[in-house]
Parts: structure tokens; C-alpha cells; sequence
């Protein structure tokens, strides 16, 4: 090893005289003498597990034996070796290589000996040739981001390549190589016999330093990704809404930060995954009675959500799974009171329209019904004088009936602090919207109460458009109308197969361009915001949710019959009132 680093550093200085090396030729030189280095040392140090892959080149004489790396001596003189890094590729023969493998394996210096050489080089040099060199070294034995890549080409075609290892936190592996240990080397190279990907793994909240620094470090090149590496927050343009009655609408710009996203992403995962399960269940006769999913529509519960407050209220018609999640409610209550069991958040007696948490008053299963209701709670936050409001939520079926505009009326008379949402999804109970209302400007159904036109598929243009109408509210200026333009991939029901008046073309159109969970993906994933891996993550844990809830929602026991008609009143009332209890005796014989 000496004998060949003294003919660098004579033949650079003859070549020039006093004249410094030049980047690329010092370069090729230094690679030449690391990569046949660290050739040396896999050569000579023990192995304990060596897989046999179909890309690893094997002994002629030995074809039954584990395979082997072919050494250096051995590759073909015609056979190329190039070196590349920081842009420079030079091409030596295999056969300088090999007379220089020679002088190493005659040598046999050790690791510490070695970096004592290196050293030597180092000072050998002269104080303007030195920084050249360090820049050139340094990268190699710190490991850099900047990774080497070395490519044998046999006449074989066969391409063995040294590529970067990414670490994650998710695998981990051992070795019995001293200096593979601290250093690990990629599956597939030449330079070693482990075939094994191992990987540095590190804390997803903190970065992990990496080894210390070794002269086999030339091998490989780690790199390690935290989470200080993304982006922690980006601003997005959004679609403009169409304005009633207003002078300036939302902004056309939201802002989102990376908690955000993936707490938006998770939730909307969440009822997406949830809905299909109810929609599974429901076709195994589990599930039995009326069922109205919200999958297509998540980017709506989510943005309203986002725009107001936990303490303001909200009232919303039968398609209401998603609103009693975003409420407080929890996948395992809500898949419990799909089923009808003791454990649902109505006791397994609402079912899917009849589900309520704090400051929720649940689905309706009367068309239009909850809108003069949810006009009625914003009357008792006007009244008691607390700074809340209510967002009351129908469907553009239900905009047509006559007690709606009763509502609209009152509710600005009395300047209510009411929020008005339809939820347009293109569709009633199997009628479009063209066929079912003379007008679909559901925004402008208001009159004299202003309106909003919003993109429902957009939950950062929902939250937008929200945060706007609770603002205009709790200002003292009355209530405000949304029309959030949507759509559900299922059909009205689950009586519904969706598919008698729309096309499957038509539902393929709308996931394949506008689906909510997709967008707000592509936006994060786009702007370094998450990783893919993380997003993967996100989605196993759903779905181990919506198992378990699943599997709870079957095997927790139904209400005893004897509780059939407890909470229809108040249980305990100050007076005795006829008939609130009507069937005390009854007594379940099952």
C-alpha cells in the first residue's frame, strides 16, 4: 500500500513538476487506491451468512458452494472498471487494477494502519494541493449525501451497481464483518460477500449521528431522513368561490402545515375506510335497517370542521358517520351502532341515522327537519350570549322543502349566528339535480341572506370558505349560506346501487381527478411535505382500526330488552308523567 501511494504521489509530481495535480487525476487515484483497499479487506475478513443470489457471480470450480464476490484478479483484462463521482468518470483496465490488488493483498496492513497511510498522504501533500485532496477524501470517509458509484461491466452484461442505502426505522440488521458493522454494504456489490441490505436505523423525532468514521466507509454511502427534512409548511392556491350578496369572499390562497395535513389526511382515510367497511358488512346482513355513506365527501366534514370550533355546534341530516367521527365520536362506537350493540354511541339504538356526542344533534332521518332544529340551537347561543354559532347541514334534495325557507326567514329576522350548508352531490334519491330543482344555484336559495359557492372535493378550500362564514356569523351580521359542490361514489342508499342513473364512467371520472384524499396526497407529497412511506403508515393503521372496531362491532352483545324504551325521556323526571315508561315489566326471554 505504501509502495503504491509513494508512485502517486511521485508520478503526480514528475508528470508537472512543482505544478499541482489536478482534481480529476488526484480523484482517480484516490478511488483506484480505495476501492482495491477495501476489495482487500472484504477479502479477509469472516462472513457468518452469505445468501446465494442469482446476480452473485460463483466459482467455476465450486458450483454447489456459497457463492463469492470474484476478485479483482480475476475479472476479464477487457472488462472496464469505472469510477464515478462528483461528475468525473475515468476508465482504467483490470489489469492495473490487479497488479494493484496484488501489492495490497502482499502488504496485508490493517485498518489502523491503513488510516495512519491516509494521514501520511495527507501531509505529504502540499499546502495548495491539501484542500484539493481533503475535498476529494473528506466526502468518502464522512460519508456524504453525494453518493459513489462504482459499475463493473462484464462482457456478460450483467451490472452489479454500489447504490446509497436510505435508512428507516422499520428494519434492522446485524453483521459479523468488523467493518461492515459500522459501514454496511449494499446487496449486490462487488466489494463484499454480504447480501443483505442492511441499513442504519434511526428515531423518527430525532436524527441519529452516524459511525464513526472508518476507511471501509468508502463502500457505501448512507444517507438518513428525519422528519426535520420536510417541509413544515407550504401555501397553496385554492378555486375562487362564487359570491352572493358579498362584496369579498375567502382567500384564494390557504395556507396548510405539515401537522395539519397529515391529521387531515388520517381523518379523511379514516371515513373513507370506515364507510367500506359498513358498505362489507352491510352486504353480509350485519348491518340491517337504513344506510346512507359519506365516502367521496370526506374533503366536507373535514374543512367544516377545520374552520370552526369544537364549542360552536352542528346538526346535519342522515348521511352523518363522518360528522360523529370529526365530533368526538370513535370508530368503535360508531361501527357499534351500525350494528345495533350495547357499545354504540346511541346504546345500539339510533342506528345509522340516530348518533350524537357533545355539541352534536346527530342525523335526522326526516328530510329537511334538522334545519329549522339547527336554527333553533343558534338561537339559544344568541340568547344566552355565547360567542358559538350552528352549522346546520342538509342535501340538495332536501333544499327544495318548504320548511327550509320558513327557516332562512327567521333566521334573519333574528340575525341567527346559522350557518346554512347544502351538501350538492349532483344527486337525490336517484334524480339528478337538473331534473329535481328549476334553479341549482342552491348559494343564491337564500335571497336576501348571502351566499358562497365552494369546491366541496377541496378540504383547504371548504376550510377556507368556512372560517369565512363563521367570521361573517359571530361579526353580528346574521346567518350565511355554502353550497359545497361534492359527490358520493355510493348510490343514495344502500338500497341504491348508484349506477340506474349514472354511469360508472362518470364515478371513475371523479376518483380518478377530483377525489379529495388523492388531491390533498398529491399536494403534500409534491411539496416534500410527507413521504410516501409515512402516508403507507397512515393507511396500515386504519385499517387495524377499522378491523378492530369492525370486530368489536360483531361480537359486542345487543341491549337487553328490558332497556328497549330507557332514554326516550328522561329517566328520573321531578314528576310523574303518563306513559313515559310505558313497558317497565317487560322482560327479555331470549
Amino acid at each position: 500500500m505504501l509502495t503504491i501511494i509513494s508512485n502517486v504521489l511521485r508520478g503526480s509530481a514528475s508528470r508537472n513538476g512543482a505544478e499541482l495535480v489536478s482534481e480529476s487525476s488526484t480523484l482517480r487515484y484516490v478511488l483506484q487506491l480505495l476501492a482495491v483497499q477495501s476489495e482487500c479487506a472484504n477479502l479477509t475478513a469472516p462472513h457468518d451468512h452469505d445468501p446465494d443470489p442469482p446476480s452473485r457471480l460463483k466459482d467455476p470450480q465450486q458450483p454447489h458452494s456459497p457463492s463469492v464476490s470474484l476478485p479483482l484478479t480475476q475479472i476479464p483484462s477487457n472488462t472496464p472498471v469505472e469510477y464515478k463521482t462528483l461528475g468525473h468518470t475515468d476508465v482504467v483496465s483490470s489489469e492495473a487494477v490487479a497488479q494493484e490488488e496484488s501489492s495490497v493483498m502482499s502488504s496485508g496492513s490493517s485498518t489502523s494502519e491503513e488510516l495512519s497511510i491516509v494521514s501520511l498522504l495527507t501531509e505529504r501533500i502540499s499546502e495548495r494541493q491539501k484542500p484539493v485532496f481533503e475535498k476529494i477524501i473528506s466526502p468518502v470517509i464522512d460519508v456524504p449525501p453525494s453518493p459513489v458509484l462504482i459499475t463493473v461491466k462484464s462482457p456478460a452484461t450483467s451490472l452489479v451497481e454500489l447504490t446509497p442505502v436510505v435508512a428507516n426505522s422499520s428494519s434492522k440488521v446485524t453483521s459479523s464483518d468488523p467493518l461492515t458493522s459500522s459501514c454496511p454494504l449494499p446487496a449486490g456489490s462487488i466489494l463484499g460477500l454480504d447480501n443483505s441490505f442492511p441499513e442504519i436505523t434511526h428515531s423518527l423525532a430525532e436524527e441519529t449521528p452516524l459511525p464513526e468514521p472508518q476507511l471501509a466507509g468508502a463502500r457505501v454511502v448512507v444517507s438518513a431522513r428525519t422528519y426535520a427534512d420536510f417541509t413544515p409548511q407550504a401555501t397553496f392556491d385554492i378555486k375562487k368561490c362564487d359570491l352572493h350578496k358579498l362584496e369579498d369572499g375567502p382567500p384564494l390562497q390557504a395556507m396548510l402545515t405539515r401537522e395539519e395535513g397529515l391529521q387531515y389526511y388520517r381523518t379523511m382515510q379514516t371515513m373513507r375506510r370506515m364507510e367500506l367497511k359498513a358498505d362489507q358488512l352491510y352486504k353480509q346482513k350485519i348491518i340491517r335497517g337504513f344506510c346512507h355513506l359519506y365516502d367521496g365527501q370526506e374533503a366536507c366534514a373535514v374543512g367544516i370542521e377545520a374552520g370552526i370550533n369544537l364549542s360552536d355546534h352542528l346538526i346535519t341530516a342522515y348521511r352523518a358517520h363522518g360528522y360523529t367521527l370529526t365530533r368526538g365520536g370513535t370508530v368503535r362506537e360508531i361501527m357499534a351502532e351500525l350494528t345495533g350493540r350495547r357499545g354504540g354511541i346511541a346504546k345500539g339504538k339510533g342506528g345509522s341515522m340516530h348518533m350524537y356526542t357533545k355539541h352534536f344533534y346527530g342525523g335526522n332521518g326526516i328530510v329537511g327537519a334538522q334545519v329549522p332544529l339547527g336554527a333553533g340551537v343558534a338561537l339559544a347561543c344568541k340568547y344566552l350570549g355565547k360567542n358559538e354559532l350552528c352549522v346546520c347541514l342538509y342535501g340538495d334534495g332536501a333544499a327544495n322543502q318548504g320548511q327550509i325557507f320558513e327557516t332562512y326567514n327567521m333566521a334573519s329576522l333574528w340575525k341567527l349566528p346559522c350557518i346554512f350548508i347544502c351538501e350538492n352531490n349532483k344527486y337525490g334519491m336517484g334524480t339528478s339535480v337538473e331534473r329535481a330543482a328549476a334553479s341549482t344555484d342552491y348559494y343564491k336559495r337564500g335571497d336576501f341572506i348571502p351566499g358562497l359557492r365552494v369546491d366541496g372535493m377541496d378540504v383547504l378550500c371548504v376550510r377556507e370558505a368556512t372560517k369565512f362564514a363563521a367570521e361573517h356569523c359571530r361579526s353580528g351580521k346574521g346567518p350565511i349560506l355554502m353550497e359545497l359542490q361534492t359527490y358520493r361514489y355510493h348510490g343514495h342508499s344502500m338500497s341504491d346501487p348508484g349506477i340506474s342513473y349514472r354511469t360508472r364512467e362518470e364515478i371513475q371520472e371523479v376518483r380518478s381527478k377530483s377525489d379529495p384524499i388523492s388531491m390533498l396526497k398529491d399536494r403534500m407529497l409534491s411539496n416534500n411535505m410527507a413521504s410516501v412511506e409515512e402516508l403507507k403508515e397512515i393507511d396500515v393503521e386504519v385499517r387495524k382500526e377499522i378491523e378492530d372496531a369492525a370486530q368489536f362491532a360483531t361480537t359486542d352483545p345487543e341491549p337487553p330488552l328490558d332497556d328497549l324504551c330507557n332514554h326516550i325521556f328522561y329517566n328520573d323526571p321531578p314528576l310523574e308523567v303518563r306513559g313515559t315508561n310505558p313497558w317497565t315489566k317487560l322482560k327479555s326471554v331470549s
